[in-house]
């Protein structure tokens, strides 16, 4: 299978591919010494053929392909779509209209959580995929015919998915599920890490008001700094350094002598200039401007009773549906759904709710019990008068 490196033959391709209801995308890229990802190979079949694109051939023009990604009337299909679609949200600055995630079609199809493409392919086709190229070094040309068709094979089977996925949703009355999903994917926002929210992504526990002020400025220079330089953000910083620089706050080249997660003779470096700078800004925040901690939960632990119940309800629910419990809720929603009726978590939005939220409230706050029995669990409805006997 060649390699298509002329914008006029990939100009035809997409021309013909404009023809049909949908087309299968896949990408091949680097990305371990990288911010962002670098395309090396986009893969696109319709029903009667497959190519092979090369974004890295010299004076090669790729807006035919992102005007056939633009185009509303064709399905954009994918499977694990997240970082294909983030690649071609740098190119262009939108997503892919009319995508469609086998991924998440898969999982409230009763696939599975993030069930991986070779299973999928093996489950629906029968087919046994040979993955062995996977680790490969995908910048390096020629690419080895092995290479091709391991990469054709990530869009040509992906036809019969997709025809059998639809066919499953439809049958289920699913296609909302889908479709709630899908939104999350179709929203640019996805994509784009600004740099004042980035802090959010770190999980580190932080109990003072200028700690807090202190590791948002810094999260929020580190990710300006591994975008500006396309560097990973563990390269510029790894994040156990920015929780010990927020909490230690060391203003001088010397101080940094003192810190266990920076290497000797930091202190000296452009980089703790620039930290320190940082850090004298953080210092100088009158106190009634610092950041506000989130309120910390004082009622009983959703590790509990309550939460041993509702876990026990999202079992139960998953077994009904033929879902996997973690597509419904994870662990730590649940967590947030027992602390907080109103907690900002999927459980907690469109049918998921409609689903096990619900439940998962009502049983919280005793309006209905569960019971064991040989069919397995069974929900029942607490009378008032119930619920008020077992609260004394």
């Amino acid at each position: 299978m060649d390699l298509i490196v002329s914008t006029d033959v990939l100009a035809a391709f997409c021309e013909r591919a404009a023809k049909f209801d949908f087309v299968t995308v896949d990408t091949e890229f680097l990305r371990e010494t990288t911010y962002w990802p670098k395309l090396c190979l986009v893969q696109v079949a319709t029903d009667d053929e497959a190519v092979l694109i090369d974004p890295l051939a010299a004076g090669f023009d790729l807006d035919p392909f992102y005007a056939l990604l633009a185009n509303q009337d064709i399905t954009k299909v994918f499977h694990a779509a997240r970082q294909d679609i983030e690649i071609f949200v740098k190119a262009t600055g939108s997503v892919p209209a009319n995508i469609f995630d086998t991924q998440v079609a898969a999982s409230v199809c009763g696939f599975g959580d993030s069930v991986s493409y070779d299973n999928l392919v093996r489950s629906i086709t029968g087919v046994e995929l040979d993955k062995s190229s996977r680790f490969t070094d995908w910048s390096v040309r020629p690419l080895s015919e092995k290479q091709r068709l391991y990469a054709a094979a990530d869009v040509t089977h992906l036809r019969d998915i997709y025809r059998e996925l639809r066919k499953q949703v439809a049958a289920t009355k699913r296609g909302g599920w889908v479709e709630d999903e899908m939104s999350v994917l179709r929203s640019v926002d996805t994509y784009v890490v600004q740099p004042e929210q980035a802090w959010e992504r770190l999980k580190m526990k932080i109990n003072r008001p200028r700690d807090l002020a202190a590791l948002k400025r810094l999260a929020a220079w580190r990710e300006q700094r591994a975008q500006a330089t396309d560097q990973p953000r563990s390269r510029v910083l790894k994040d156990d350094v920015l929780f010990e620089l927020a909490m230690q706050r060391p203003l001088t080249s010397e101080a940094f002598e003192q810190l266990r997660a920076v290497p000797r003779g930091f202190g000296r470096s452009s980089v703790a200039a620039d930290i320190v700078a940082l850090l004298k800004d953080v210092e100088a925040i009158p106190k009634a401007d610092l950041p506000i901690l989130p309120e910390r939960y004082r009622g009983p632990s959703p590790k509990g009773a309550v939460g041993d119940l509702v876990r026990v309800l999202l079992k139960s629910v998953a077994e009904q549906h033929g879902v996997a419990a973690r597509i419904i809720a994870t662990s730590d929603e649940i967590d947030a759904l027992v602390l907080d009726d109103e907690a900002d978590v999927p459980a907690l939005r469109g049918w998921r709710r409609k689903l096990f939220g619900e439940k998962a409230l009502a049983i919280k706050h005793g309006r209905i019990g569960l019971v064991a029995t040989r069919k397995g669990i069974v929900e029942f409805e607490l009378k008032p008068e119930d619920a008020t006997a077992a609260a004394e």
